[in-house]
């Protein structure tokens, strides 16, 4: 027998193309995200002039939200999003400065009821990372309008609050005899006084905001995030002074209703039906591939329980292609099941081990088609006035490979075969292309 080309290494070429197509088609795979929606609650700290001058922690004045948006993606990285938010924005002074000999005293509060609708441009960079990540950034900024109603807590029940040069707070009661008593009282954090606004109730806003995804499932993800809204008034806290916006701590739960791949590997394996695989019978021999021994049996040969053709003298030769099907027990044979005398047997391993070194260093190490060709020279050479140039005939499975049907297998016709194997046509197996390149060395 020649130097053979291992199915190992035929399966390494084999893996190596798969890789490669593998990931030209993820390249090529395009995502179509379906509109999404996302349900959250934020933390919402005013920042204006009323709570600037404060001496208490400022987070006390931090407020709950919650907010519903849509988002609909166009690119790979673009999308736009409609958000709904619904909340409370506060803010308290509880401070006294003295500049320059002036004592200046800053006791006052206020809380907005807002509602707010902003249209956002987003920007997800989910799509240019590797794969499906399961984190990933995401910035966002739009425009959009505020509704605002602001009120302040200014007495407790019917009581006014009377703030002392020590920050502390009484009420002013007056007796049946006149005389007005002060007593002692803490806010009730009522916000019961409307506060006038100038006549506003509405403001534009520019909102901000930059988080990231988390995903967790096909269609489920949660988004983090940190903005901030610039409003477009200053009468928000009903002080008409200074500037105006808002801190937000974000966190929601999106549901995406789909992804759509197009072109991508999805699509090439929608209507493989996955449970069926291990009953697959790729021969057609009656033995399911994952029991079958010997892969590739043409068609019409009987096999054994393993899938291998039947050998009934047991010389290690098929009987569909033995020549001398009744070979005596203990006989050495050839490829073709014949009885080889002793010295047609010497010739035979000296032949081999002359042939072997050289063919395992240039071929088996590095195979190639170059050296195909050579050997095939060689061969003609060696076999010049023998009728065809072969002194042997081609077995019926891998007459296939004979494409200009001169009887004998050519390096040009190995490469082919080869290829037609890797475009999925011809009926060339990894079995039988490991055995037409072991009868390319015996002809």
């Amino acid at each position: 027998m020649g130097t053979k080309f291992t199915i190992n290494k035929l399966l390494t070429i084999l893996f190596a193309v798969s890789a490669v197509f593998s990931a030209n088609a993820q390249d090529k795979e395009k995502v179509k995200h379906l509109p999404s929606v996302m349900l959250g609650v934020s933390g919402l700290k005013y920042m204006g002039y009323v709570g600037s001058h404060t001496n208490i922690n400022p987070l006390l004045d931090a407020r709950l939200g919650y907010f519903l948006s849509v988002e609909e993606r166009f690119g790979k990285v673009l999308g736009v999003e409609l958000v709904g938010t619904y909340g409370k924005l506060a803010g308290t002074d509880n401070q006294t400065t003295t500049s320059n000999g002036v004592i200046t005293q800053y006791y006052s509060n206020m809380q907005a009821d807002i509602m707010q609708g902003q249209l956002m441009l987003t920007a997800n960079f989910d799509g240019v990372m590797k794969g499906d990540p399961a984190v990933s950034p995401f910035i966002k900024a739009g425009i959009g309008y505020m509704m605002f109603n602001t009120y302040s807590d200014l007495q407790n029940g019917s009581n006014p609050y009377i703030y002392q040069a020590d920050g502390s707070i009484v009420t002013a009661q007056t007796t049946t005899v006149g005389t007005t008593v002060l007593t002692p009282t803490k806010r009730d954090y009522s916000y019961e006084t409307k506060l006038t606004t100038n006549g506003q109730s509405g403001a534009l806003v520019i909102p901000f905001m930059a988080g990231l995804d988390f995903n967790f499932g096909k269609h489920m993800s949660c988004m983090v995030g940190l903005g901030y809204t610039m409003c477009l008034s200053n009468w928000i806290d009903g002080s008409g002074k200074g500037s105006a916006g808002y801190l937000n701590g974000n966190f929601g739960l999106r549901y995406e209703f789909g992804k759509k791949s197009e072109g991508g590997t999805d699509d090439q394996y929608k209507n493989v039906d996955f449970s069926n695989i291990d009953h697959l019978d790729a021969d057609k021999d009656g033995v399911p591939d994952d029991q079958d021994m010997c892969h590739g049996t043409p068609k019409g040969i009987k096999v054994d329980a393993k899938g291998c053709p039947l050998d009934s003298d047991n010389d290690g030769v098929p009987d569909y292609l033995d020549k001398e099907p009744t070979t005596a027990k203990g006989n050495k044979v050839d490829g073709f099941g014949v009885t080889i005398d002793e010295v047609a047997l010497a010739q035979h391993q000296k032949d081999w081990q002359n042939e072997a070194p050289e063919r395992s260093k240039e071929f088996n190490v590095k195979p190639s088609a170059d050296y195909l060709k050579q050997v095939e020279a060689k061969a003609k050479k060696a076999n010049q006035g023998v009728k065809n140039n072969t002194t042997s005939k081609i077995p019926a499975e891998l007459k296939s490979a004979d494409i200009n049907n001169d009887g004998f297998i050519s390096a040009d016709e190995i490469t082919k075969t080869i290829d037609s194997f890797f475009e999925g046509s011809g009926d060339f197996t990894v079995e039988k292309i490991n055995k037409l390149i072991d009868y390319f060395f015996e002809q």
